[in-house]
Formats: C-alpha cells, structure tokens, sequence
C-alpha cells in the first residue's frame, strides 16, 4: 500500500486530492512541519526525508519519492485508467508537466512558502507585487476552459485547487480573477475535492502548523 507523509491544508494535500480522485488505498502519516515530527510515533521527520518537507510517498516497494511534481505523476501514473495524467506519447502529458512545475515554482515557492514560513513585510514585498502578475497566467488560460489540460481533471488541477485555498488566508482574494473563483467552486465541488479539504481542515484545527 502508498503512504504518504503530509501536513494538513500544505501542499500535501494535492497529493491526498490525487489518491482519492483515483480511488487509490493509502496509508496517511501526519507530520508536524516546524517540529520535524510524524505525530504517528513522535519520530524525526527528517529521518523519513532529509528535505524535512512534505509530500512524501512511500512506494509498494519501500522507496521514498518526495517533491509535488513527481508525487503526483506518480499517483496519475499507478492508476492510468484514472485519468489523472495523459498517458506516454501524447503531447498533453507535457502540459500537465508545465503547470505543475509553474504552480510549484511561481504560486509555491515564490509566494506561499515565504507567507506562511516568514509573515515578515520586507520579505514579501516582491513576492507580494508579483502574485497578481502570476495569477494572470491561469486565469486567462481558464476564461474559456473547466480544466487546466484538456477535457477532464488531471493531477495539475489538484495542485492549483490547493494553491488557490491557500492564496485567501495569504491575503489574495482570487475573486478578482473571475476565473479562478469560478475554476476553485468547480473544483471544490468535485466529490474526492471536496472529501480531501474537509479532511484536513478537521486535522489542521487540532494542530497549530505551517500550511505551506
């Protein structure tokens, strides 16, 4: 069975969307981000993973995989029949790719990370002024479609559900970009969505944990 390490509302939970929308059996282990510790067993984190970051998936075979992007092309890959991932060959594949490395690297990385790990104003002012630019991207691509690569949900979609979520308590009202209000409504009412947020909102209110 897959495992995966995750701390509620973080990027993680891309990762959980994932395995429910492929109907995927997992293990979950709950890890606390600023202690370093799987509140399984009070054991170190980082023993897990030296990245000291989630997602992490442990595979069937016991290899670990860790970093959104392949996590979820994983999880789209051990259930192809899912949907979540175009298959080998065809030219949509790449698309997934690009969105994931553009929602890790410039919504993530660039803005998420150092709201949530540092709140200082000088810190954020840059990554602040340059969020709108950002968000721009996807709200144009998604003017005039429901999904961000082709016609049906894949794994890219289950990491912007995620990052839009996190964009309101970071301080971005999406609303402003019709498209992506509209794009995460639709989203959120997708059964496996819907199921996910609320699983670990209850589990982010028992912790006190950095969500990004």
């Amino acid at each position: 069975m897959l495992q995966l390490y995750f701390s509620p509302m973080a990027c993680s939970l891309a990762s959980r969307i994932a395995l429910m929308e492929a109907g995927l059996d997992a293990r979950y282990h709950l890890v606390h981000l600023r202690t370093k510790q799987v509140l399984d067993d009070d054991s170190d984190f980082q023993s897990i993973s030296p990245k000291g970051a989630v997602p992490v998936l442990v595979l069937e075979n016991g290899e670990r995989l860790t970093e959104s992007a392949a996590v979820l092309q994983y999880i789209a890959d051990a259930k192809p029949e899912a949907g979540l991932a175009p298959r080998l060959g065809d030219p949509d594949r790449y698309r997934v790719q690009e969105w994931l490395s553009f929602i890790g690297a410039e919504i993530h990385k660039a803005f998420l990370f150092p709201f949530f790990w540092y709140q200082d104003d000088g810190s954020l002012a840059k990554p602040r002024a340059r969020i709108p630019q950002t968000l721009s991207v996807p709200a144009a691509h998604l003017e005039d479609r429901e999904f961000l690569v082709g016609n049906r949900f894949t794994v890219a979609d289950a990491h912007l559900t995620w990052a839009l979520l996190l964009l309101r308590p970071a301080g971005v009202d999406i609303a402003q970009w019709p498209s992506l209000s509209a794009y995460l409504q639709r989203m959120q009412a997708r059964p496996a969505v819907r199921d996910a947020i609320a699983t670990e909102v209850a589990l982010r209110k028992t912790m006190a944990t950095s969500p990004a």
